[in-house]
């Protein structure tokens, strides 16, 4: 570049620096000085504190990094020295995370095969090792166990029995008693079915009286007090996020952290953002966000932040990264979702829980969800906050230490988790292998074979997570939850797998595969219709019979199956508002209220019902198909489903239901009003499906007072301290794009000091870098890829060159200054104190 030319880039350079800089007198010697009169590489040098004929050809930027955000931020500094310092190479650091204490991790590879296993029982048998395996691993037998032992089989006894009873019933209903093939078909897919709402009543009924009773001898926070938390007794709180709405994530995090504070007990715990995001622009926002929250709150040392460069296995990868990496430091691990929160006091009592229950490996609280404003989603906070703590505790009683892990705001033993939960993929080939997808349910079938316990805190409070906020968001969640379901039933037959936990996977299973089968037996009910239609009746179907056998239809007996089965879908509902009335409706909005809210959310769920179950039996065939999944992050506001979206998602189950509707109508119109709740929800899911999902319904419901919940009523502290930051960082967050933290002189130094890569001076690394730098300073941000940008942000040798030549290059690309410095719009680092 020519004498001539170099101080305009210069001058240009230091009137960006000055419009960030703090302080009155630095900023004017930026303006006025003789640095101007310098070409860039000096101009760096003499930034960073070197003579003016200093220049490093290789990275001439990286001398003025350090200087670059002292003069941004010199009061108070950007971070203390321990975090903000420089690595071997000169180059200043802005430590993200603790240092490294590794720990060696393998998965056990799975053994799925049920003829192998089974083998090995009888030879373990025949040598009389399986007994003395079985003693040392579950250690000595616990009160509970015998106890959960006589439930599950009452349980059994009560299930089957009660369909046993309503398959007889169901048989003399069908028009050949069950004789024929189809209606043999039909009879076994009832039963099935039957069985499937047998178990949700009955686990119900039995959370109903246990929460009615309230003394749970068994409850295992029943023998807790108010210990103190030994100092050893370290917990990490992890947040596994994905291109998440940072806002969003950093409220909750922030909230729960302010919580935690108010305690007193804040010491003994560790927070550690643990990103998988793609996207540069998200993961810059990211780190924006952890950066002003440290400052803010002096959280340094107490909260870190990773972004993975290699993203392996979604969330359990990330959870097994920081086993490897910092597992050994900790005692305990909490796990969070992007949308939870978590009060001080919760997390208190989960680690007192843990001290005291030294058999205990994973404890699960039941989170209560809030903090949506659709009418879809607030009838779903209604139903899960009013009729969850009955299934909840129902499970809880026929489970006790053998129980579910939702995979968040649950509390695990770091021990034997890293020991016995590394999850190796499934093997085989097809959609039903490679990475498990659900891996909390495996999880903790692992932690449980290895001889710990899994427990539910039901009765614990301050624990709280979101709801999708309209049905096309749930449904798209209810996909990848599908396919992981599915995946985990590989392992019913593996070995070393407890019975409830085969359970577990069974009812997982049964949660999606009860959808098409419940297809499958209105499409066979339908059908049998148009064999008795349209066939001729056989009525001596036995050779040489003396007497005909005929057809009977049974009507009376149908309403009455019909009204058991009904009875034993909605009485739990009913008894959920009969505690809640024992308990207090004030704060569900009354007593009227409440059971008017009920009755409503009764009927649309009858409307959403069929559905579902035609959504759900195509992500059934799908998973087994091997049809690709998309795993995006759900959505975090309150987003109104377009009219073109429900068309373009619903339309055919509206297509289905006419001409189901119209097709039963030829065949015998009567049997139409049978079918009518069915075929009437499909016809009408486009506007139920985008009516529902609008905010300004769920406000003018909250406004008479229906769905509501304690948390809307009087919401807790720490919800509200969450609401208001969100509120603050939505308006106040204004973190760069790339294309900014590669031009602006101060973003560009917080991306390189936050880069993690440390690669060597290698000659053919120099050289990569050099044709990667090269290209992009031609070509410009456009055309780079979201992969290219984020091995930008990782590598801070790269990050520094492709500033620095952007700005001395005159071939770089014009749209660099034109996306990287738009205005005159500071971007520093926002504070929400």
């Amino acid at each position: 570049m020519s004498a001539s030319r170099t101080p305009a880039p210069t001058n240009r350079y230091l009137e960006r620096l000055a419009l960030e800089t703090q302080d009155r007198d630095e900023r004017r010697k930026l303006l006025v000085g003789d640095l101007d009169q310098h070409d860039m590489a000096s101009l760096h040098a003499t930034l960073g504190g070197h003579s003016e004929e200093y220049s490093d050809d290789s990275d001439p930027a990286a001398s003025s990094v350090g200087r670059r955000l002292a003069l941004a931020y010199a009061e108070p500094p950007l971070a203390p020295p321990e975090v903000l310092s420089t690595d071997a190479s000169g180059i200043t650091r802005l430590r993200t995370s603790l240092p490294i204490k590794r720990t060696p991790l393998a998965p056990e590879q799975w053994s799925t095969n049920p003829i192998v296993n089974t083998g090995r029982r009888l030879k373990n048998w025949a040598n009389r090792g399986w007994s003395r395996r079985r003693k040392r691993e579950y250690h000595s037998p616990a009160a509970w166990r015998w106890v959960a032992t006589r439930r599950r089989w009452i349980l059994l006894v009560l299930i089957f029995g009660q369909s046993i009873i309503a398959a007889n019933q169901m048989r003399t209903v069908l028009p050949s008693q069950g004789q024929q093939w189809l209606e043999i078909t039909i009879l076994s897919l009832f039963v099935l079915l039957f069985a499937w709402v047998s178990a949700g009543f009955w686990t119900a009924l039995m959370g109903f009286f246990q929460l009615l009773r309230g003394n749970d001898r068994y409850a295992i926070d029943s023998e807790v007090g108010d210990e103190p938390i030994h100092a050893e007794a370290r917990t990490a709180l992890l947040v596994p996020i994905c291109n998440e709405d940072v806002a969003r994530v950093f409220a909750g995090v922030r909230a729960t952290l302010e919580s935690l504070r108010s305690t007193g007990n804040d010491q003994h715990f560790d927070i550690f953002i643990l990103s998988d995001t793609f996207d540069a622009d998200i993961a810059i926002q990211e780190s924006y966000a952890w950066l002003a929250m440290c400052r803010d709150l002096e959280a340094f040392g107490q909260v870190f932040y990773r972004r993975r460069q290699r993203r392996v296995k979604r969330k359990s990868g990330n959870l097994d990264d920081f086993c490897r990496r910092w597992g050994a430091l900790y005692r305990y691990m909490l796990v969070l979702d992007a949308d939870s929160v978590m009060s001080g006091k919760c997390l208190t009592r989960l680690v007192q829980m843990m001290e005291v229950h030294s058999k205990a490996g994973i404890i699960q609280t039941a989170p209560r969800a809030s903090g949506r404003l659709n009418l879809y989603a607030r009838m779903q906070q209604f139903a899960t906050r009013v009729y969850g703590p009955l299934f909840t505790a129902g499970l809880h009683f026929w489970q006790l230490g053998e129980s579910h892990y939702w995979g968040h705001n649950a509390i695990i033993r770091l021990a034997p988790f890293m020991r016995h939960c590394m999850l190796a993929p499934l093997p085989g080939k097809g959609s039903m292998s490679g990475e498990i997808l659900s891996h909390d349910f495996v999880e903790a079938a692992l932690m449980r074979s290895a001889g710990w316990g899994v427990w539910i805190a039901y009765r614990l409070e301050g624990s709280y997570e979101e709801m999708p906020p309209n049905l096309l968001d749930e449904l798209n969640r209810d996909r990848r939850w599908c396919h992981g379901n599915l995946m985990n039933f590989r392992l019913f037959f593996s070995k070393g797998i407890h019975p409830v936990h085969r359970a577990v996977f069974l009812t997982g299973l049964m949660s999606y595969l009860s959808a098409p089968l419940w297809c499958l037996f209105l499409v066979l009910s339908t059908a049998l219709l148009a064999v008795h239609t349209f066939g001729t009746p056989n009525y001596f179907p036995e050779p040489g019979m003396l007497f005909p056998v005929w057809p009977q239809w049974n009507p009376t007996l149908a309403v009455g199956l019909f009204g058991v089965t009904a009875l034993l879908l909605f009485l739990p509902k009913f008894l959920s508002v009969l505690l809640v009335w024992i308990n207090g409706s004030r704060q569900f909005g009354g007593p009227l209220k409440v059971l008017a809210s009920m009755v409503l959310e009764s009927l649309f769920s009858m409307l959403l019902a069929p559905v579902r179950m035609l959504f759900h039996t195509r992500f059934v065939l799908a998973s087994v198909m091997g049809w690709e999944v998309q795993w995006r992050s759900p959505s975090r506001e309150n987003s109104d489903t377009t009219w073109g979206d429900g068309i373009r998602n619903h339309w055919s189950q509206t297509l289905i239901g006419a001409v189901w509707a119209a097709g039963v109508y030829v065949l015998e119109p009567t049997f139409l009003w049978w079918l009518s709740p069915i075929v009437v929800s499909l016809m009408v899911s486009i506007p139920v499906s985008v009516l529902s999902s609008r905010v300004s319904l769920g406000r003018l419901s909250f406004q008479k007072r229906l769905f509501r919940i304690p948390e809307e009523t009087q919401p807790p502290r720490v919800l509200r301290r969450m609401v208001k930051l969100l509120s603050q960082m939505n308006a106040g967050m204004a973190a760069p794009s790339f294309a900014q933290v590669v031009v602006d002189p101060v973003p560009n130094a917080l991306a390189t000091a936050l880069g993690a890569s440390r690669h060597s001076d290698a000659e053919p690394v120099r050289r990569r870098r050099d044709e990667r730098v090269s290209r992009a300073v031609r070509m410009g941000p456009a055309a780079m890829s979201q992969l290219e940008r984020l091995d930008f942000l990782d590598d801070p040798v790269m990050m520094s060159q492709l500033h620095y030549h952007v700005w001395n290059d005159s071939n770089a690309h014009q749209s660099w200054f034109g996306y990287g410095l738009p205005g005159r719009d500071s971007k520093h680092l926002p504070t929400f104190k």
